[in-house]
């Protein structure tokens, strides 16, 4: 650099030449520019639909509630269509008890059915091993019994044969 901040030719460094031309290819400078304006036009567009949003939504919460709101009063504008409506309820309301009942009925059969399977199987398997026990202490007093004639056998024998 020269003294006074400017360069001159000489000191310049010149770029690479590449075998595009220079005129159909752009600059780094006009690829920068041109996306800071995409940016900003997306900034800007994202800012405008936000802005939109936020008010879009609270209109169509009370478009929907009014649209609710009417559905709902609709029918009972006019005597006959307010009978109508109020017996349609009665007949949804019937139908759904009557449903609740059977289900009820249902379990509760279900549940009973499952206590009495459960009572008859610990039944079963508490005569069997009664039935066990008392076979195998019958079989046990049987044994011991002929053990104890066998040695009372042996016992008056030996007594016999000292005496």
């Amino acid at each position: 650099m020269a003294a006074n901040g400017t360069t001159t030719s000489s000191q310049r460094k010149t770029a690479p030449r590449t075998t595009k031309s220079t005129s159909s290819s752009r600059t780094d400078a006009q690829k920068i520019r041109e996306g800071l304006t995409k940016v900003r036009n997306g900034s800007v567009s994202y800012a405008r639909q936000t802005a939109e949003r936020s008010v879009d939504v609270p209109v169509g919460v009370v478009l929907t509630v009014a649209d609710r709101v009417n559905e709902v009063v609709e029918p009972f504008t006019k005597r006959e269509t307010a009978e109508r409506e109020l017996k349609s309820f009665r007949t949804q309301v019937e139908r759904e008890l009557n449903k609740l009942e059977r289900r009820g009925a249902s379990s509760r059969r279900k549940a009973r059915t499952r206590a009495r399977q459960t009572r008859n199987r610990f039944q079963r398997e508490v005569k069997q091993r009664r039935r066990r026990f008392q076979t195998t202490v019958k079989q046990n007093r049987t044994q011991v019994e002929k053990s104890l004639k066998q040695a009372q056998t042996a016992v008056s024998e030996r007594v016999t044969t000292l005496v």
